[in-house]
């Protein structure tokens, strides 16, 4: 109760809405315990963990696979819990467990010790993590929300920017073993508290007004929120329940969409240090092409935040599909550093398009 009192409290000194401050405890997530396990980190530890265990690489998209199936599962179970419950608890919890289990992977010799580390850790990845944070923008923000996911995608790609060019400086003045450690503090350091101090539910909840038009834009301001112009009002949205969700045709197409989508760029992404390293390129220049994958992230989620209210989504993500589609064909050929570094950038682009565009389709 005291935590709720303080909230309240908090919400009103501040002179924006309190939207903004559950935004900005998310950040601490996606620059810690949310890009450890993601495809984009990972790439930069195959090489060195094959060369010293002599590992294949088909054992790392093993793991990537399995644990998103896992998340298949547990997702539902993960939603009905953020529903009710709200997701700080959990992105706390999520990302303590990622940080132990990051450490533990800095002490892994066997193929059964690594699957049974990072196979939970991307079932976090996948539905915890993802979830916590994608829901809880999109139930603080209606009127704004394709700016509060974009803003959700920079925050992301700048933790997959910067996470993977932390490992690969380790790697390289140390070795993977301390890399997965070090990254397993950052965990703990930065995404465990934030969350559960600051986020709540919804905005109801501490007696807030969702996404509130400020007095001065009143009758001055678009009202619009997303997929569709004047579709909606601001903060008033159509609610479906799960049963009703399964019974449309937009629900098993967005599902089709981005079991597609997500194939692609989770492969693409895994390997794509270890390519570039096969045509060429060292280690550290490599690396600098899963930077570059993520840094595009960042763009594309500023580009869309101004598109993502103007433009049908389903034309944006049919256009980011075609983008990726054609830098993945370039990346096949890129055997120097220049257009290496232009095709990482042009897949992450348009993978960072279609996260962004895949979230406000769904939410909306």
């Amino acid at each position: 109760m005291n935590s709720v009192r303080w909230r309240n409290k908090l919400a009103d000194s501040l002179p924006f809405y309190y939207g903004w401050a559950i935004f900005a405890s998310t950040v601490s997530v996606s620059l810690s315990s949310r890009t450890i396990m993601a495809v984009a980190t990972l790439s930069v530890f195959v090489v060195p963990m094959t060369e010293d265990l002599g590992w294949s690489r088909g054992l790392f998209s093993g793991a990537i696979s399995l644990g998103g199936l896992c998340a298949v599962f547990i997702s539902p179970l993960v939603g009905k819990w953020v529903d009710r419950y709200g997701s700080g608890l959990l992105l706390s919890v999520s990302s303590a467990l990622t940080g132990l289990l990051a450490v533990g992977l800095a002490l892994v010799g066997n193929p059964a010790a690594f699957y049974a580390l990072y196979v939970p850790g991307r079932l976090l990845f996948s539905g915890p993590l993802e979830l916590g944070i994608q829901t809880t923008i999109s139930n603080w923000f209606i009127r704004r929300r394709p700016l509060g996911l974009a803003a959700d995608t920079v925050a992301k790609g700048a933790g997959l920017t910067m996470v993977p060019l932390l490992a690969q400086f380790i790697i390289t003045g140390s070795d993977w073993r301390t890399a997965w450690f070090t990254l397993g503090i950052l965990a703990f350091a930065l995404g465990v508290v934030p969350p559960v101090l600051f986020m709540a539910r919804r905005p109801e909840d501490m007696g807030l007004e969702p996404d509130p038009i400020p007095q001065d834009q009143l009758g001055s301001e678009p009202i619009t929120s997303g997929s569709e112009s004047g579709s909606k009002t601001a903060g008033i949205e159509s609610a479906f329940t799960v049963g009703q969700a399964f019974r449309t045709r937009a629900f098993w197409l967005l599902a089709a969409f981005s079991m597609a989508g997500y194939m692609v760029q989770g492969g693409t992404s895994l390997h794509q240090v270890a390519h570039y390293i096969d045509q060429g390129l060292s280690g550290p220049s490599a690396a600098l092409t899963a930077s570059a994958f993520a840094f595009s992230q960042i763009l594309s989620g500023i580009f869309l935040a101004v598109l993502g209210r103007r433009v049908p989504v389903r034309f944006l993500l049919s256009a980011a599909a075609f983008i990726m589609a054609m830098a993945v064909f370039g990346s096949s050929m890129s055997t120097s550093l220049p257009p290496a570094l232009i095709s990482a950038a042009t897949i992450g682009f348009g993978a960072g398009a279609l996260h962004l565009l895949l979230r406000l389709a769904w939410a909306d």
